[in-house]
Formats: C-alpha cells, structure tokens, sequence
C-alpha cells in the first residue's frame, strides 16, 4: 500500500484505494484496516477536505519517521547499556564479603538450623490458634450479638402469634399445630446467656 503513494505521490480517497490495493496484492476487503494501520504507525497521513477524506504518503516522509523509531530505539539502547553497567557493578558489590569460605559455609548452615526452627515453632502456635486472647474475644463478641439477635427474632415470634390469636380465635387449633410443625412448641422461650461465657476449648 506504501508503494502505492511513493509511486504517484499523490493524494487518494479510500474508495481509490480499494480499487488500487488488489493490484498490490492488497484485497478491497482489507485496504481500509491496513491503511488505517499506516496512519496509526505515521507512515500515512489523512486530512478532511470538504466532506471527503484525503490519504497521502511520500518517501521523505516515511523516512523521516524511521529516522525518528532509529533515533529512539539508540537512545533505548544506551539507557539499557548504561543499566546494564550498573547492575553489573551492584552485583559485584554484593559478592564482596560473600566468598566461598568455611566460615560462610558454617553461618549458613546454622541460618538454615534458625530458620527450620522458626517454622516449627510458627507451626506449634497455629495449633493454639483457639486460645489467642483476640481470637477468644471476637467469639464472644459473636455470641453476645448472635444472642440478641435470636431474642429479637423469639420477640416477633410471640408478637405474631398473640397477633393471630387475637385476630382468628376461631383458628385456635390449627395455628397450634402450624406452630408445632415449625418447632415453636410449648417450651419456645428466650435464650439465655451463661454467667461466664466460654473461654477456649475446654469451655466448648
């Protein structure tokens, strides 16, 4: 499609396009993504004239472009080389005092011993984990409002059930047994908290 304008050098509409790109091996079909592509990469350039949209491209222009990614992808690779340095150096930095010594052989080792332990150990507390101080007060915390929110729901239960009574007394029996089969029997009553909640697994 680049040949297209280098060798007219001149301007073109995209249904002029279309019928020049299947002589460049370019399909009608696809002229409009590819030239759209072009003007996308600054290769091709487009203005509106009137109602109609112009497409030019000329070799000067496209060199200047390339000059510009060239010019870019050098400064690229100095900055990468100049990194690269100064990784290099931080690396070398870091291998001082690190030498291949028996005396590093042995604090390694014994790092490795620190670190074994220390997992261990974080192992052993996670079976505590139920008898963390915090962990122990958020249960009972989630109790107490588990607590009030069953009493407040026991509390529309005696609400509606005095509402029904006083509005179908002639329904006396079948709203008992309704109640039965739900599990509001005659032993339905409010919760009550123990005197001391528990506290750990002994306490469960």
């Amino acid at each position: 499609m680049l040949q297209i304008f280098y060798e007219s050098q001149d301007f073109f509409l995209l249904k002029e396009l279309e019928k020049s790109g299947p002589k460049k091996g370019v399909i009608s079909q696809s002229v409009k993504d590819v030239i759209q592509s072009l003007v996308d990469d600054d290769l091709v350039f487009k203005d509106k004239i009137g109602t109609s949209v112009y497409f030019w491209s000329l070799p000067s222009c496209a060199g200047n472009q390339l000059r510009n990614i060239q010019k870019k992808l050098d400064s690229d690779l100095q900055s990468c080389k100049k990194r690269y340095v100064e990784v290099i150096d931080q690396c070398n930095a870091l291998k001082k005092g690190r030498e291949e010594s028996d005396e590093r052989e042995e604090a390694l080792a014994e790092l490795k011993a620190i670190e074994h332990k220390y997992n261990e150990l974080k192992a052993e507390m996670g079976q505590y984990a139920d008898n963390d101080p915090a962990t122990i007060e958020a249960m009972k915390e989630a109790i107490e409002v588990a607590h009030a929110s069953a009493n407040r729901w026991t509390d529309n239960i005696f609400t509606l059930r005095q509402w029904c009574s006083n509005n179908f007394p002639q329904a006396k029996e079948q709203l008992d047994h309704l109640y039965n089969e739900v599990g509001i029997t005659d032993d339905f009553d409010y919760l009550e908290l123990p005197a001391v909640l528990p506290s750990g697994p002994a306490g469960d």
